[in-house]
């Protein structure tokens, strides 16, 4: 039985490009941070450990084992379920890796779907090739990396399969503020679920990250949005909220996949 409510987070900070070391202390003071105001998930950037640090990648993934352990020890020691993607190798490829670790054990990952080309991470990086719902201590969540948020159809795949909650961790730049909060609201409002989307922000290299982490009931009402600066946000999800919206509006009911397909 799910609790009527749940205490969520994005930790949002500046990734200092290929510095494991100073992203990781980044992201254990965000996360301790959280969990002393209550947070039972949180979800950390996109590539949070290194960034898109292409020339050294390959390197970089290799202390990705040793970052998840951490990671392992400190979500058991503070009793949280964490979300974040971290450059994985795979063989001689390197993969953009969702890692779910709930209560310090690895409970599913997810290898990012869709790669954006325009910024050449096809040239540098393998695809995956399965989405991801994994049921945790906090509920069924749906997991999805940036530029995924562009492929309205995977996240209703992923409601269909029972998630409650999408995390998404991203790398989302200037100037497309505005798609991003858009996209994210237009996620949660059709699926009828929460959305905890952690970006980060500051300037690596010749991009300009605007931060603007969210936190969005199943209504895309906004329940917490960060600025531009290193922060951390908290909030509330009421699941019997949730499940009122679903019976006013029937969505799913309503669907019609003999006409449009399985989808």
């Amino acid at each position: 039985m799910l609790p009527r409510t749940l205490n969520v987070a994005a930790v949002q900070f500046n990734i200092r490009l290929g510095d494991v070391e100073a992203n990781w202390l980044a992201a254990e003071q965000g996360l301790r941070s959280v969990a002393a105001q209550g947070a039972q998930l949180a979800v950390l950037p996109e590539m949070w450990s290194s960034g898109y640090d292409y020339r050294q990648l390959a390197e970089l993934a290799t202390q990705s084992p040793e970052i998840l352990t951490r990671l392992q020890a400190l979500s058991g020691e503070l009793g949280l379920t964490i979300v974040g993607s971290l450059a994985e190798s795979d063989g001689d490829k390197v993969c953009n890796t969702a890692w779910v670790i709930d209560q310090g054990e690895i409970v599913g990952k997810y290898r990012k779907l869709h790669l954006f080309s325009t910024m050449n991470e096809d040239r540098y990086l393998h695809a995956g090739d399965q989405y991801l719902v994994v049921t945790t201590s906090v509920g069924r969540l749906g997991i999805a990396i940036c530029y995924d948020l562009r492929f309205p159809e995977l996240f209703r795949r992923m409601a269909l399969d029972g998630a409650e909650i999408i995390c998404l961790p991203a790398e989302w730049p200037k100037p497309r503020q505005e798609h991003w909060r858009t996209l994210l609201r237009a996620r949660a409002i059709e699926n009828q679920l929460f959305v905890v989307a952690a970006n980060c922000c500051g300037v690596q290299g010749k991009l300009d990250f605007f931060g603007m982490s969210l936190l969005l009931s199943a209504r895309g009402e906004v329940l917490a949005e960060a600025g531009e600066v290193d922060s951390c946000i908290v909030a509330a999800l009421d699941f019997a909220e949730m499940q009122e919206y679903r019976q006013q509006i029937p969505c799913f009911r309503d669907r019609r996949p003999e006409i449009y397909g399985k989808l």
